[in-house]
């Protein structure tokens, strides 16, 4: 698994978004300077999150992209699904059947199950985690993450014991 650079730069221009406090939009080529990307880059990225309801644009000469809603309301996992898609997406088998039409482990993959797992894993991971959280630096958003992460397993460790 990785992440692809679509994915990285529009997660990074969306934290951008959610660190300008200003009350203009922000531009394609103050995002592209910030990050040191081509504003050609930006211009797409911005398209793409644009499309899938993240961002808003305002044409004119004081136009530019804000944040379609509040960066506290926005998840990762929402972040990654528009800029990429799901780690494992449902039509994942249907493209790997080898030389058959379909492939000779689609009434029982233990590898799909393995990757199922995994995404549902990702997704619950993705969507406790918010744009917001990413503006508060590396430190902040890993201390943040650890606090949660901690009571998340804690919480997990009760439950077993429960059912012991």
């Amino acid at each position: 698994m990785h992440l692809s650079a679509q994915e990285e730069y529009g997660l990074r221009c969306l934290v951008q978004l959610a660190r300008h406090d200003g009350a203009e939009p922000m531009r394609i080529q103050e995002i592209a300077s910030a990050e040191g990307l081509s504003a050609e880059y930006v211009a797409k990225l911005m398209r793409i999150l644009r499309n899938g309801g993240l961002v808003a644009s305002t044409r004119g000469a004081s136009g530019g992209y804000r944040l379609q809603r509040a960066a506290t309301a926005m998840s990762l996992w929402q972040a990654i699904e528009v800029l990429g898609g799901p780690l494992f997406p449902e039509s994942f088998c249907e493209a790997h059947p080898g030389t058959l039409r379909d492939c000779v482990h689609s009434p029982d993959c233990s590898i799909r199950g393995v990757w199922r797992s995994l995404n549902s894993l990702l997704k619950v991971a993705l969507t406790g985690i918010t744009v917001d959280d990413l503006t508060r630096g590396e430190y902040g958003t890993v201390a943040r993450l650890g606090r949660d992460w901690l009571d998340a397993m804690a919480a997990a460790d009760g439950a077993k014991q429960e059912l012991k």
